[in-house]
């Protein structure tokens, strides 16, 4: 949801410039800088920007310059006067001589500009409003950029998710070897050989081996990924629904890890979730 954009244009008597900046956040939440001329708008604004850009924290800022000699803002001239002369005998008294100091004072008091309403022609206003969704779109052509960024990143991790499912395989065969061995050793230290049923054994043994079956999860966890990549090709926006994926992708790779019972198969599962954790990092900045 990062994004910047910037355009301008000019009018009879000004320059006006628009920026938009755009950071993450799970709402939406518009600071607007607008002059007091155009405040006015500001509801329609806020629209354009909640259409296009949905959601995010947005700062908008719009401004101007005045290009000729003709400005709103005159000095009072007479008010001025009228400060500095009831200035001077108080600086005479606090041992001020300069002169500049004073105007300088003068200045920052009230009503000493005189500020003419303007009002907003309908015409420039649709060049600004035009300026205003130019600069929009470049933040969202900004946000397309970095989101085809963020799809290759997800991809993948993704697909490392399903090689380290697949490179379980190997693993899980072999703990069946080491489960049958690990149970016989220890039934040998209570019982005599002769004294164990074999049929018994083999019962419990794939009773067992249900218990701690991690196929299940494998197949979930294929299709939970599958589901992933399937939704970032969705036109409508899809962050949150990909938030939920990776809750799911999650919850197989917990369960796969709990049902392990093997070291080797726990390192594999600390894998899938370190690039588990890099996806839901990234999924909040997605739309």
């Amino acid at each position: 949801m990062t994004g910047f954009g910037k355009a301008e244009c000019e009018l009879s008597d000004k320059k006006v410039i628009v920026e938009i900046k755009t950071l993450n956040s799970k709402s939406l939440d518009i600071y607007a800088k607008i002059p007091g001329m155009y405040r006015e708008k500001e509801l329609e604004i806020r629209n354009e920007l909640s259409k296009i850009l949905q959601r995010g924290k947005i700062e908008f800022v719009l401004y101007y310059e005045y290009t000729s000699g003709n400005k709103a803002t005159t000095i009072n001239a007479s008010v001025v006067k009228s400060y500095i002369d009831q200035l001077i005998p108080l600086a005479k008294e606090l041992n001020i001589s300069n002169s500049e100091q004073l105007l300088q004072i003068a200045m920052r008091l009230p009503d000493t500009l005189n500020s003419e309403r303007e009002e907003i022609n309908e015409n420039e206003w649709q060049l600004i409003l035009q300026t205003i969704l130019q600069a929009i779109k470049q933040v969202d052509q900004f946000r397309i950029q970095d989101g085809n960024q963020l799809k290759s990143e997800f991809n993948s991790r993704i697909d490392l998710i399903e090689q380290y499912k697949n490179d379980v395989i190997p693993f899980e065969k072999a703990r069946i070897e080491k489960l049958k061995i690990k149970l016989k050793e220890n039934l040998r230290a209570w019982l005599d050989e002769k004294d164990i049923d074999k049929n018994r054994f083999e019962q419990e043994i794939i009773y067992y081996l249900e218990k701690i079956d991690i196929s299940e999860e494998k197949a979930r966890l294929s299709n939970h990924c599958k589901y992933f990549k399937e939704v970032m090709d969705d036109i409508e926006p899809s962050g949150k629904k990909l938030g939920f994926i990776t809750q799911e992708i999650g919850r197989e790779i917990n369960t796969l890890g709990s049902k392990a019972n093997d070291s080797d198969i726990q390192k594999i599962v600390v894998h899938m979730k370190d690039e588990l954790e890099k996806i839901k990092e990234q999924v909040l900045n997605i739309l």
